[in-house]
């Protein structure tokens, strides 16, 4: 199973900046001394013409141009280097790069991305640009009519793919996310799942499996991009949810088999993770990739 990193490219934060950089090398590293079965690959960065097909123009040009003002910097949430352009831009690759080869082997992952917050023509809450919306309308340039389905379970209401896909029949996006956590002000999507806050295993998998049987009935995918935040458990310090690893381990596994008895393709990113102890994180998302590979020599052995 491929897995596309980009911990490689630094972020150039600050010492003590709030954002846990460091979870990705060491999911990295985490995959390499546990699952053999998977292919680490160094992701190729997105063009600026790639990036502005889910973005405006004047955006990516501000980004790449080191032009943003300085609010919409802070709205980011990073400094501006060209270390986070180019790692930002690797990000989307990564997530492009998952989704070719989960068309090809049926699973495939990003060590990163999952960027659900930014929008057309802004970035928000540690999200530069939209690596799934990018990835979706490259695919469906080269591929034609493609239907994805955006699976969104980052703690996060989805805002920036909601807004870049409204009135899209294309494509699906389901949020699964705590009703009073950020973005304060949601944006529609097909689905919205509210939750309250200290949610629990069994109502969040009840939730999860409602609302996939909503995505079925109303939507026919031949693609899946799974946002697998582990930003639900019970120790996040931005999560509010109280899942346990047990509870969101089920959640990937639930997930991972609903496309795999489907035989849709799945492509997946780690998206939010910010335990008290960034150890915490990266063993949850490892347990993402485990569900993952579980899955993907399922597809393995049935195309056998």
């Amino acid at each position: 199973m491929k897995g596309f990193y980009t911990d490689h490219v630094a972020l150039g934060l600050p010492p003590n900046h709030r954002f846990p950089a460091a979870k990705y090398g060491m999911l990295r590293q985490a995959i390499a001394a546990n699952l053999p079965q998977v292919q680490l690959c160094e992701a190729p960065g997105a063009t600026d013409a790639q990036l502005a097909l889910a973005h405006t123009p004047e955006y990516v040009q501000a980004i790449a141009g080191g032009t943003a003002d300085a609010a919409q910097m802070r709205e980011i949430g990073f400094p501006w280097s060209a270390g986070m352009v180019e790692r930002s831009r690797r990000s989307v690759g990564a997530t492009l790069a998952a989704c070719r080869a989960a068309l090809a082997d049926g699973v495939a992952g990003n060590l990163a991305g999952g960027t659900h917050h930014a929008s057309a023509g802004r970035g928000s809450g540690f999200c530069v640009f939209n690596d799934a919306a990018v990835a979706v309308r490259q695919l469906q340039l080269e591929l034609g009519a493609l239907p994805v389905a955006i699976v969104d379970l980052d703690v996060h209401q989805g805002n920036g793919s909601a807004e870049i896909f409204a009135g899209d029949a294309s494509v699906f996006t389901l949020s699964l996310h705590g009703a009073k956590n950020f973005p304060f002000r949601k944006v529609a999507s097909c689905l919205d799942v509210d939750l309250p806050d200290g949610c629990t295993d069994m109502p969040y998998l009840e939730a999860l499996y409602a609302a996939l049987r909503v995505l079925e009935q109303q939507f026919s995918s031949q693609l899946v991009i799974y946002l697998a935040g582990s930003d639900p458990h019970e120790d996040d310090r931005l999560g509010r949810l109280k899942l346990t690893a047990q509870g969101l381990r089920k959640r990937d596994e639930t997930v991972f088999a609903w496309a795999l008895q489907r035989r849709i393709p799945l492509a997946f990113a780690m998206a939010g993770g910010y335990s008290q102890a960034i150890e915490t994180t990266v063993e949850l998302q490892l347990a993402t990739w485990q569900a993952a590979c579980a899955s993907w020599a399922a597809w393995s052995a049935q195309k056998q």
